[in-house]
């Protein structure tokens, strides 16, 4: 079976970091892009594993929404 699952992947000076907000704990990192995406389908696979099939539907069945929004930065004197 497939499922989708949502992953957010930030980079910093030390390279990639990803994580899947629906399933707590779920992280990794990588020095390059697909590292961190190989990394992050494997460690989400192998949690799956442990989780019944009731667990995945609760876990998946969140709806998580990213967006980017403007605002204003502090004002100086």
């Amino acid at each position: 079976m497939r499922y989708r699952v949502s992953v957010v992947i930030e980079r910093d000076e030390h390279g990639y970091f990803a994580y899947s907000p629906e399933l707590k704990g779920c992280h990794t990192q990588g020095d390059t892009l697909d590292e961190v995406m190989a990394n992050i389908r494997e460690a989400i696979e192998l949690y799956m594993e442990t989780l019944s099939e009731e667990e995945r539907a609760a876990l998946l069945s969140r709806e998580i929404l990213t967006t980017a929004i403007e605002v204003r930065g502090a004002q100086t004197a």
